[in-house]
């Protein structure tokens, strides 16, 4: 299996980037697009788990826009083989002490890349 074959990683990149500007503006049907509509995609959230892509789909309706957005503090996407990558960030919220890490497994498929599966979650900071 090929790692980070260059026009796919940049393929995934884009999706990811193209993910993070719809997350921070909040829209909405980018961010339902992006995610794989399946009842058996995940996402646990810092505060809720969901099942479906209804339930997120649901979530996303119903989130408040405000204080979306974030500085990324680190990046890593890699890719396995042509068809499967996973994307981690690490992040900082204006005004939080916190970090939060959001994983991110994205499958290829004949309508383009989708999430399948994400975490999000928040940790104190880690000392220096």
């Amino acid at each position: 299996m090929q790692i980070d074959i260059p026009e796919v990683k940049a393929e995934v990149e884009a999706a990811f980037d193209r993910y993070e500007a719809a997350l921070v503006s909040n829209d909405v049907p980018v961010l339902d697009e992006l995610f794989w509509e399946s009842p058996t995609t995940v996402r646990f959230g810092a505060t809720e788990n969901l099942f479906g892509a209804a339930e997120i789909a649901a979530f996303r309706a119903g989130r408040s826009p405000a204080g979306l957005q974030r500085e990324i503090l680190r990046r890593s996407i890699t890719t396995y083989g042509r068809d499967f990558a996973t994307a981690s960030i690490t992040f900082r919220r204006e005004g939080s002490a916190r970090v939060g890490r959001q994983q991110q497994s994205w499958v290829r498929f004949p309508e383009g890349w989708r999430v399948v599966a994400a975490h999000v979650s928040l940790i104190d900071a880690p000392a220096a």
